[in-house]
């Protein structure tokens, strides 16, 4: 079944990606069709029957004409539609009962249908109907409601509709795809757009910042070494304006950085950057606000270093924030902090059906966004999405020892966590 499947699929693309070879094999498959009621006979004693009769050689030229038209039908449907039409018209005037060469209109009427919009599908369609069922009235010897010349009219009816169907399911389709893929590529854009504009803001006012003060110290500074010996109090006064220059820049810092803090968040401590080794803090303020959360283990030994200590313990932090906003009530999560060679792994786990805003998703915030940026400045892996089961996954692998150099890589002694 597997390979059959494969092989129809194989078959279908081939197909759309060459029109014409299926064009050519439905003109091919509706003669074989009219050739064969063109045997039938349905003006028999008792009632229509096969092989009675055999199409004349003009019957049999018409419906050649008609089917070999069909191959064309995609590159001008009006003018297939018309000439079908018109040989069927002839068939109709010439042969009684005549042999069925308005399967060719039908067949064009449809594509028309199919490849126009409503409008003239309804112009086109009624017109063709008419036309077709008023000659197989006028022109046969049957009477003008025998069966032969209603099942003319029906069939180019239901041919027009079929075709217009077909057409708006198509533009449906079409339409939900390109609105998908909108919605997509504008969220992204979205996201990237207030992320690089973020990173621009931040890094001007830091810059403007850095760049004032730090000249004015160094220029300072340069003072005080020059006139130490010679001039003390001169010396005394070039560093106290380092110290308020000091004093400035990190007035300012503070700053900038309290603007990128959200309203109500507490004062930014002076206290070292937090690590793994103050982690049970962390779990325990989450468990008290209501999520169990279980430490399955936490390998301390040795420290890692102060960059990738804050990158795992920010991981852990933001993954239990998303749980605890996103994965639903009675949801639990596990932490585990495991070293592999030359690496740290970092998970964590819940078992949440989620909310109704979702479950482990940003949510139209940027917290798996930051936390991938993070692990990957130091040259690690993150990965997020569902578990099977229900729940959700955070998975981050951090080398023990992070690049030199990169950013958010802590200039302080020591391990983050630690005394200083």
């Amino acid at each position: 079944m597997t390979t059959l499947g494969t092989g129809f699929l194989r078959a279908r693309h081939w197909l759309r990606d060459h029109p014409l070879a299926f064009d050519g094999a439905l003109a091919v498959a509706v003669l074989v069709a009219m050739i064969a009621g063109s045997f039938t006979d349905p003006n028999a004693p008792n009632g229509p029957s096969f092989g009675t009769r055999t199409p004349e050689a003009g019957s049999v030229v018409l419906m050649v004409l008609a089917a070999a038209v069909l191959a064309l039908r995609r590159r001008n449907p009006m003018a297939v539609l018309a000439a079908t039409g018109g040989l069927s018209i002839v068939e109709f005037v010439l042969v009684d009962p005549p042999a069925p060469v308005v399967m060719g209109a039908v067949i064009a009427l449809y594509t028309v249908a199919a490849s126009t919009d409503r409008p003239t599908t309804w112009r086109v369609g009624l017109l063709t109907m008419a036309v077709l069922t008023a000659s197989a009235m006028v022109f046969g010897e049957s009477p003008w409601y025998s069966q032969q010349n209603l099942g003319v009219f029906a069939w180019t009816g239901m041919a027009g509709a079929a075709g217009d169907a077909v057409r708006s399911r198509r533009a449906f389709v079409d339409a939900i795809r390109e609105r998908a893929e909108r919605a997509e590529r504008t969220r992204e854009e979205e996201a990237r757009r207030r992320v690089a504009e973020e990173r621009l803001r931040i890094a001007r006012d830091l810059h403007d910042i850095v760049a004032h003060h730090i000249a004015l110290v160094n220029v300072q500074a340069g003072v005080a070494a020059h006139v130490m010996d010679k001039r003390p109090d001169q010396a005394k006064e070039a560093l106290a304006h380092v110290r308020e220059a000091s004093r400035s820049a990190l007035g300012e810092l503070r700053a900038t950085v309290g603007l990128l803090r959200q309203s109500g968040d507490p004062e930014a401590p002076t206290e070292p950057a937090p690590g793994l080794a103050v982690l049970d803090e962390l779990v325990e303020t989450v468990r008290r606000a209501g999520l169990p959360v279980e430490v399955a283990c936490v390998d301390r030994r040795p420290p890692l270093p102060a960059a990738v200590d804050l990158a795992a313990y920010r991981v852990i932090q933001e993954a239990l924030t998303n749980v605890r906003k996103h994965a639903g009530p009675g949801a639990k999560a596990e932490v585990s902090v495991v070293r592999v060679g030359a690496t740290a792994e970092v998970t964590v786990l819940d078992n949440g059906t989620g909310s109704p805003e979702g479950a482990g998703a940003d949510g139209g915030g940027h917290g798996l966004l930051g936390m991938r940026e993070r692990v990957t400045a130091l040259g690690g892996i993150l990965t997020a999405g569902p578990r099977y089961g229900g729940g959700f996954r955070v998975h981050a692998i951090l080398p023990v020892k992070a690049r030199t150099g990169e950013p958010g890589t802590p200039g302080v002694a020591g391990r983050t966590g630690e005394g200083a």
